[in-house]
């Protein structure tokens, strides 16, 4: 399963923030609405998140809790 961040067309307001900070080249502006190129091209740094001023772009990710285990030490 790719992982890709979840655009909202009707928050964006076509600033470019996000193109601006993309490393990856991933993203894109078409008639003043983001869009992702290609999903494989975008490596989740989430700096487009971080940049939008209106909140159009989130970076969900998954919290994975392994078990612990505790490990005692003898003196």
């Amino acid at each position: 399963m790719l992982v890709k961040p979840i655009l909202d067309e009707a928050l964006c307001n076509g600033c470019g923030l996000c193109v601006d900070v993309c490393r990856c080249g991933a993203l894109v502006i078409v008639k003043n609405i983001i869009k992702i190129i290609d999903v494989n091209d975008c490596g989740y740094c989430t700096e487009c998140e971080l940049v939008c001023p209106t909140g159009a772009i989130q970076c969900p990710f998954e919290i994975v809790v392994e078990e612990s285990i505790e490990i005692t030490f003898e003196e």
